[in-house]
Formats: structure tokens, sequence, C-alpha cells
């Protein structure tokens, strides 16, 4: 039952930031290596975008999904590292209420577009290995297009009761969040009135889109090794296998850092409150600093494509 002294009690207009309520020391030595991690980010996308727009050779469906996955990328370090550098370097700790709720949108939303950017790009590898002829009729620009669109549709319309939700709610008194960031869990529990729903919706939300990208990918990658196994002509196979690589050690660096996110929020009892919070900071820096490197790496076009970019300049 919620008590008088609740209701005649000020609204809260901010919150406070506490990064690592327990080891707050740290923080002085995370902030060169997220900072290299966030520079490094940030670079390899924006030159892995430059490259896409100013290759020919690298305009087509599959590089304008790999341009989609950059750019959600940047976005999500944008949203969530500069906040966590102020309070590391300045100990700006301070975020308003609109910008609280604005950055958790952000999160949930970008996060869920990312795993729906995966699962087009495994369909489109799918048609790729499975369907090669039918291919250039079926991955078309026209394609990528409806593609993008139903990524930020989908996910945005799916998302944004999170952030409303909490938002409605009442914050009678507390307004120190233990986290470096605007999650729904730390800000929401902070409330005084009842959050089972508002818990159950993201619950629901989260599992049932990113659940349904995750089947979806597996079926893909279901079909593609089923058509190798097919090959009979020397070398095809694993050539075939190649084309995929890139795609899948992505989904690996994705699914990894957020099951291992998932794993420490269900046992925050039995470890450190520090872990989680330091977790989610490195899943919006590892892959995002990752993918492109990845990429340019293991696909030839997009190495010629920087070259040409670094003799230009």
């Amino acid at each position: 039952m919620i008590s008088h002294s609740n209701y005649s009690t000020p609204p809260v207009s901010e919150f406070l930031l506490v990064c690592f309520p327990n080891y707050q020391s740290w923080q002085h030595w995370l902030s060169l290596p997220l900072s290299l991690l966030f520079v490094l980010a940030m670079g390899a996308n924006a030159t892995l975008l430059i490259t896409i727009r100013l290759e020919v050779s690298l305009h087509e469906p599959m590089y304008y999904l790999l341009s989609l996955l950059s750019l959600l990328d940047m976005v999500l370090c944008l949203t969530v590292i500069p906040k966590v550098l102020t309070i590391f370097w300045f100990d700006l700790r301070s975020i308003s209420f609109s910008a609280c709720f604005l950055q958790m949108f952000i999160m949930n939303c970008f996060l869920a577009m990312e795993s729906c950017t995966f699962m087009v790009m495994a369909y489109d590898r799918y048609v790729a290995i499975c369907h090669p002829l039918r291919y250039p009729s079926i991955i078309t620009d026209q394609f990528v297009a409806r593609a993008a669109i139903f990524v930020v549709a989908r996910n945005g319309l799916c998302f944004l009761p999170v952030p409303v939700l909490s938002a409605r709610l009442r914050y009678c008194a507390e307004n120190i969040i233990q986290n470096c960031i605007c999650t729904n869990l730390s800000v929401s529990r902070l409330s005084c009135d009842d959050i089972t729903f508002n818990r159950l919706y993201q619950f629901v939300a989260g599992w049932t889109l990113l659940g349904s990208d995750f089947i979806l990918i597996i079926l893909s990658y279901s079909f593609i090794l089923k058509a190798v196994l097919r090959i009979k002509a020397e070398g095809a196979a694993a050539k075939a296998l190649s084309t995929c690589g890139s795609h899948l050690i992505l989904i690996l660096f994705f699914s990894t850092v957020l099951l291992v996110l998932v794993i420490t929020n269900l046992a925050r009892k039995r470890i450190p409150p520090d872990v989680p919070i330091l977790l989610n900071i490195l899943h919006h820096l590892i892959p995002p600093a990752l993918n492109p490197i990845v990429y340019g790496v293991r696909t030839k076009e997009i190495r010629q494509g920087v070259q040409k970019l670094l003799r230009r300049l």
C-alpha cells in the first residue's frame, strides 16, 4: 500500500546515474579502454559507410544491408557511450527525465533493429546460395528499401510502449539509478507504482521479436548448410560457406554478449551488481567496434574499397 507521504512528494524531474556503485574507483581505469573502443567503433563504421558510398562496385543489396547495420551501431554508440564517459571524466551524473526515456527507447528499439537486420542478412545469404539464379530478381534495391522500412517500423512500434509505460509511472522520491544508462528495469524499480505490466511487456516484446529473428536465422542457415552439403564440385562448398562467414561471426558477437548479459541479469543475486552494468556497456561497444573490422578483413571488395579511399586522402 502506498503511503500518503509518497503522494505529497514533488515529482522527480531528473535522475542521477551511479556507475559501479560498489567499485566507483574503476571508472578512471575503464575510461581509457572504453574511449579507445568508442573511437574505433565510430571510425571503423564511418570508414565502412564512406567506402560503400563512394565505391560503385559496392552498390549492391548485401552492402546496403551492411550499411544499415553500421548506422544502427553508430546510433547505439552515440546514445550510450558519450554519457558514460562524461560520468567517468567529469562526474556529470544527472540526466533529465525526457533524455533518460529517449535513451531507453533508442537502446531497446535499435537493439531489436540490429537483430532484425541480421535476420534479413541471413535471408539474403539463403537466397544467394540456395537460389542463386533468382537472387538478382529477389534481392533488389527495392527489397532492401522495403526491408529497412520493416526493420524500423516493426521495432519502433513494438518498443515505443516501453519508455511510454515507464514515463507514466510516478517517481515519488528516489531518483538514483544504480546503472550507467537508463535501462527500463533500473529506472522503473524507482517508481512507487506497480511495475508488473511494464516488466511483463518488455519481456514479452523482447523475447518475441529477438526470438523470432533468431529462429529465422537458424532456419536460413539450416537450409544453406543442406544446400552446401549437396554440392559435389571440389572447393565449391567451402567457397559458398565463406560468403556466410562474416555474417556468422557478427551474429556470434551479437548473440554471445547478449546471452551473457541476460544470464548475468537472471543471476543478479549471485554476482556483484557491477558485472551486469559493465557487460551492458560493452554490449554497446564490442559488436559495433568489431562488425566493420570483420567485414573489412574478410571481404575482398571492401578491403579494395578502403585502400582506394585511403589513397584519395
